[in-house]
């Protein structure tokens, strides 16, 4: 059975730094593409950044740009989010998503198939 597993989240400072990691297993084929969701109370989910397996071309939410980066080791089908400069706003819950065909742009949900459960980041100011 594929699925998503995420990791790495928690609770920190303004200002502080948090790794996510997302492993993949059970696909019957390699996505084409993983990234990171994430979703405040209240608010919609919104796109954070992409990866793309192949090229390793990376997309950000201009929320993000210059603080989050993030990575792949294609081998393990395995994503990872470095966040820096966390702000309070980062506050919410993180899931990764795994897709092989872009519908429109790569924020929007219908280019992902699978979905991790989500791990919860917590930006206290």
């Amino acid at each position: 059975q594929a699925q998503l597993v995420e990791s790495g989240g928690g609770s920190v400072q303004d200002g502080g730094s948090l790794r996510l990691v997302c492993v993949g297993s059970g696909y019957n084929y390699r996505s084409n593409y993983m990234a990171w969701f994430r979703q405040a109370p209240g608010k919609e989910r919104e796109g954070v950044a992409v990866i793309f397996r192949k090229s390793g071309i990376s997309a950000y939410a201009d929320s993000v740009k210059g603080r989050f980066t993030i990575s792949q080791d294609n081998d393990k089908n395995t994503s990872y989010l470095q966040m820096d400069n966390l702000k309070p706003e980062d506050t919410a819950t993180y899931y990764c998503a795994a897709g092989s065909t872009v519908w429109g742009t790569w924020y929007s949900e219908d280019s992902y198939t699978y979905w991790g459960q989500g791990t919860r980041v917590t930006v206290s100011s």
